[in-house]
């Protein structure tokens, strides 16, 4: 398991100057001392390639801040927003409370707790982080505490419950799960109660690496840095021995030995399949003999549909991720590789320096705790959409190996029987609208991220016109492809305020029949010009010659304008449903 690091050096190791990274700003409002889990975040921001910039608030002034109207918390710079209150003072809050009303007090916390977060959303758009707290028990009543309501522990497992149902039921409002991070450490690892009452830190200084990087992976995938794809090596990573020196029967692979930690290992492997995650094999093997435990075995958890795309050969294994990386169409940075050997592991590192490989332990025992501590899957989303992503990218496989058989790039296309329907952003389609703002960097003009919340809002402004693409075809249905964000000018020109789209749909047409949508709703609008505009980034580079490569002209100031007036609709093979 991934152990406490030591916050001196933590800090310093991060300390590196970080101007090549993007700048990410953060609000830090807490009720306790703030200073050391700043810096340990603006480490942690660097680890993850993110230029930090937080505003903390004076000490123990959370209320305050949010009602100055002129605090930094609500610069439009600031994405994420951190209300940390802590279980230290939530338990002096419980020893002031009447007796006789503490078996309200969970409630009534969650109350002052949700004024704050209306206090917060009232004025910013960024995303609000609460934490959860840690399991405690003062053992004034011991275990009966867990059948007296009024007791310390009996209110505070139950705020914990009422601020999951809160957090899940409320838009852009998130839990930073310490509870479990403490539990994983062991609470008296990672309390210094010399320190606490010394300077009023809530936790022991090695333990604000783990709490830092944590609260800083919610910030790296509200601003779209998330991993999409866990590639998986097979002999003595997914199962013990070589399955083409050992055979099949001979395999460590269930409730025996080692077998036991291979079986947990694929089991945690299928949930996050399940969540959305790709799965990909990257092995070197016999395809044949390396598919056999798939097919056969019986305690084999993964089967051969929960593998988006499976390469078994004898190539360098950084050139077969590049291939899984054409097949896929995502960024490398979007993926995990997973492999027992070190040497293959530095092999990719070198290679591909993009692509997270985790330093896998000796013992496979240990594989799974050290994976699950470094929390490499973060995500502030769920859609139906992610629960059938391995069937979405099975299906473009499929259409490589259809476009392989044909000459003809047309022909294919029209082959392909592709269909578009396309809406406003209505409220069945904005938490993926929501989330393929989040996801998309390299197809994406402007990068402009939205929450469910600021979704909901562009859905009902009447300054903006907002369409969401939805594609199929004979292989099956892509989900929600992309966005559109349009904006009327006072001059009467129509703002791509935003274009984003998924680079699985990239050359099918769809920039084709995205742009004769907007030039359509222009020319309802009476627009005689739509401007476009190209914010780079480090990832959007594919997207630099978009608007040029439409047959808009570059104008002085650096945006593109295209007349509405005599335009020709641009050729595609999509068939178009509106709602």
């Amino acid at each position: 398991m991934v152990g406490l690091q030591s916050f001196a050096a933590y800090v310093k190791k991060f300390k590196k100057s970080p101007n090549e990274f993007a700048s990410v700003g953060v609000a830090i409002l807490s009720d306790s001392s703030s200073q050391y889990l700043v810096k340990a975040m603006v480490a942690a921001g660097i680890e993850n390639k993110l230029n930090l910039s937080i505003y903390e608030a004076p000490y123990n002034q959370i209320y305050e801040e949010l009602v100055q109207q002129d605090s930094p918390v609500f610069d439009a710079s600031v994405s994420a927003l951190f209300l940390l209150t802590s279980q230290q003072k939530l338990y002096k809050k419980f020893l002031h409370t009447p007796t006789s009303q503490r078996i309200y007090f969970a409630q009534n916390h969650l109350q002052y707790l949700q004024q704050l977060g209306e206090l917060a959303r009232s004025r910013s758009n960024a995303a609000l982080v609460f934490c959860n707290y840690p399991d405690v028990n003062d053992e004034v009543f011991g275990n009966f505490a867990n059948s007296h309501p009024a007791s310390f522990p009996y209110q505070l497992r139950q705020l914990n419950v009422l601020l999951m149902e809160w957090v899940s039921q409320t838009q852009n409002i998130y839990l930073a799960d310490l509870a479990s991070l403490v539990a994983r450490y062991g609470h008296a690892n990672v309390m210094d109660n010399r320190l606490y009452l010394a300077n009023d830190v809530v936790f022991a200084l090695d333990f604000l690496p783990a709490v830092a990087r944590a609260l800083v992976q919610m910030v790296a995938v509200v601003k779209g840095n998330l991993k999409k794809c866990l590639i998986l090596d097979l002999d003595n990573t997914m199962w013990g021995g070589i399955i083409g020196d050992d055979g099949l029967e001979s395999i460590e692979l269930g409730d025996l030995g080692n077998g036991k930690a291979f079986v947990a290992l694929q089991h945690w492997a299928k949930q996050l399949m399940q969540r959305g995650i790709i799965l990909a094999v990257c092995s070197k093997n016999e395809a044949v003999v390396a598919r056999e435990p798939f097919e056969k075995h019986p305690d084999m958890v993964l089967r051969m549909d929960d593998i988006s795309v499976f390469v078994a050969n004898w190539e360098n294994k950084a050139d077969n991720i590049r291939y899984i990386q054409k097949v896929l169409n995502i960024g490398f940075d979007s993926m995990v590789f997973v492999d027992d050997n070190p040497f293959e592991r530095q092999v990719v590192r070198q290679e591909l320096p993009d692509v997270t490989v985790p330093e896998l332990p000796d013992d496979p025992v240990e594989y799974l705790p050290f994976l699950q501590a470094l929390r490499l899957f973060e995500t502030t989303t769920f859609t139906t959409e992610d629960a059938g992503r391995t069937e979405l990218y099975k299906a473009e496989a499929q259409r490589q190996m259809g476009l392989s058989l044909h000459t003809n790039y047309d022909a294919y296309l029209e082959s392909l029987s592709i269909e578009a329907e396309v809406t406003g952003f209505v409220s069945q389609v904005v938490p993926r609208v929501a989330q393929l703002s989040q996801r998309s960097n390299q197809f994406n003009l402007r990068t402009i991220r939205y929450t469910e919340a600021s979704a909901s809002e562009l859905a009902h402004s009447p300054h903006h016109t907002c369409l969401a693409v939805r594609l199929l075809d004979q292989f099956g249905d892509y989900g929600i492809i992309g966005i559109v964000v349009l904006k009327r000018n006072e001059d009467d020109a129509l703002f791509i305020e935003n274009w984003m789209m998924s680079c699985r749909v990239l050359k099918r047409g769809v920039e084709d029949m995205v742009l004769n949508l907007i030039v359509e709703a222009a020319q309802e609008l009476g627009c005689k010009t739509v401007i476009g505009e190209y914010l780079p980034t480090k990832k959007n580079g594919m997207v630099k010659d978009h608007y040029k490569g439409l047959g808009f002209s570059a104008h002085h100031d650096g945006s593109w304008h295209l007349k509405t007036e005599g335009y020709v609709p641009r050729k595609h093979f999509i068939t178009i449903k509106k709602n």
